[in-house]
């Protein structure tokens, strides 16, 4: 039996691929809103068709949000049902309406999430990866410098990685994490709940070297690292630096660094630039006991 709805917001998750993820109180809410506001209508449009749903739409995205939002908010304060959708899965996820939500809230507006199909999520629940704690963080910057300060900020943070990424990145992304997280386990999953879903596993390194090998896979892809290894975490400065210390010994700077890596899941880079240091401190002492000689 349809459920009957109070006015307010609703911020309605739709399928991320398949057509039939969609909840029965999803389909009840957006055949009784009054406006539906999306991120394209043409795309709703599509999922409208499908499930028989005949609703006036209105396109509310980031290009458009600051001139649609007033319009909105004035239909919820006279008491109208809105319905808040994105193109895929959960509105606010990687998605607009924050600003939208916020400010109904601050209005007194009733905020409802009818939850669903979300790409991280679905991601989680079946990479084998830990989902204890995990970290959502969405798209990584376009060009590699930006990318890799954004992973060496995240680099310690105990909790599986979550990244949408696209096609034509992907291969330069998972060197870049290689690099800045060491060779953890990770996952990569594309076209997830659609036909030709694919979910490929490995530690980083094999799959950076397989995406370049292969070319960009097709479809919306979602990766998932590992957390830091333990071993990782419980070493001290003083352990890094005596394992640097040795490898510099038998090795150069940069294969001192990846040996260590191996061994203790560290960020590579992090490792390269203290073995840097180590490098110029061994080499300053030797000269200053020379010259004391």
């Amino acid at each position: 039996m349809p459920t009957s709805f109070a006015p307010g917001l609703y911020v309605v998750a739709t399928p991320i691929g398949n057509a039939r993820d969609i909840t029965l109180r999803a389909l009840d809410l957006l055949r009784a809103a009054d406006i539906i506001a999306c991120e394209d209508t043409r795309v709703t449009r599509k999922l409208f068709i499908i499930h028989d749903i005949d609703r006036p739409t209105l396109a509310y995205h980031d290009h458009n949000a600051a001139r649609i939002r007033p319009r909105l908010m004035e239909r919820l304060i006279k008491g109208e049902i809105v319905a808040l959708v994105s193109d895929a899965g959960t509105p606010l996820i990687s998605d607009p309406g924050y600003r939208l939500v916020n400010e109904a809230r601050q209005a007194g507006v009733a905020v409802t999430a009818l939850p669903g199909a979300s790409a991280p999520l679905a991601a989680l629940a079946s990479a084998g990866l830990p989902t204890d704690k995990f970290l959502f963080a969405g798209f990584l910057p376009a060009k590699s410098a930006a990318r890799r300060r954004a992973l060496g900020e995240l680099a310690s943070v105990p909790a599986t990685l979550v990244f949408f990424e696209s096609a034509t990145r992907l291969a330069a992304s998972l060197t870049d994490m290689t690099a800045e997280l060491g060779p953890r386990e990770a996952a990569v999953l594309r076209e997830l709940t659609k036909k030709f879903e694919e979910a490929r596993h490995g530690s980083l390194p094999d799959l950076a070297r397989h995406y370049q090998t292969e070319g960009p896979p097709k479809g919306e892809i979602v990766v998932l690292v590992a957390p830091p290894d333990s071993r990782a975490v419980t070493l001290d400065e003083a352990e890094i630096d005596a394992m640097l210390l040795t490898a510099l010994d038998q090795s150069s700077v940069k294969d001192a660094a990846a040996a260590v890596a191996e061994r203790t899941s560290l960020p590579r880079r992090a490792l390269y630039n203290r073995a840097l240091v180590l490098r110029t401190g061994v080499a300053d002492d030797l000269l200053s006991r020379a010259e004391d000689e």
